[in-house]
């Protein structure tokens, strides 16, 4: 996706130094910022997490890569039940 973004003439210098000492394109450069700062953020968020509200987005992720054409008969919920 493309997206355009006005920059001060500031912060345009600073990333253009930057990225030859980092020997790394300003386009690359600025895609790690926002990919660790996005990362940076979600971590905090799952920080804040109650345990309960962890398990229970465990749960959800897991239910999501669930394969819902994979049947399982009564018999074998029942017997797993019993153990």
């Amino acid at each position: 996706m493309r997206k355009n973004i006005d920059i001060d003439e500031a912060t345009l210098t600073k990333l253009k130094i930057l990225s030859v000492f980092e020997n790394n394109s300003v386009k690359g450069l600025m895609e790690e910022a926002v990919s660790w700062f996005v990362a940076y953020k979600e971590k905090q968020r799952l920080d804040k997490l109650s345990q309960e509200e962890k398990e229970d987005l465990g749960l959800l992720l897991l239910m999501q890569q669930a394969d819902r054409n994979d049947e399982v008969s009564r018999d074998d919920i029942m017997n797993i039940l019993d153990k």
